[in-house]
């Protein structure tokens, strides 16, 4: 399990880097291109704690759920308002599915 940054959406802010408890992200230049962007430096090594796709506000960071999670290919991005966390899942077939949660009401239960 492990996240996917999409390049050409990152805006090389580094606060996905910052948060990672891990340490797993860095920001760097590409070979495509000179403009910095984050960077999985160890991707077999991430446990899937999300921080980083919550931190990113350019929405470049998602969460590849394979086979063995039952998500056979999907990828799970958030996207952070001040008062709520919407949830997204990008099928392999297309289809999306969105899970909108309230940010006063997460820890509720």
């Amino acid at each position: 399990m492990s996240i996917w940054i999409d390049e050409e959406r990152c805006v090389g802010c580094g606060r996905c880097a910052e948060v990672c408890p891990g340490n797993l992200i860095g920001v760097g230049q590409t070979e495509a291109s000179s403009r910095q962007v984050a960077q999985m430096r160890r991707p077999r090594d991430c446990w899937g704690c999300t921080a980083c796709m919550k931190e990113c506000p350019a929405g470049a960071i998602s969460y590849f759920l394979g086979a063995d999670m039952g998500g056979r290919g999907t990828r799970l991005q958030v996207k952070s308002s001040a008062t709520q966390n919407v949830w997204e899942f990008d099928h392999p077939d297309g289809s999306v599915q969105t899970i909108t949660v309230s940010k006063s009401q997460a820890n509720k239960y």
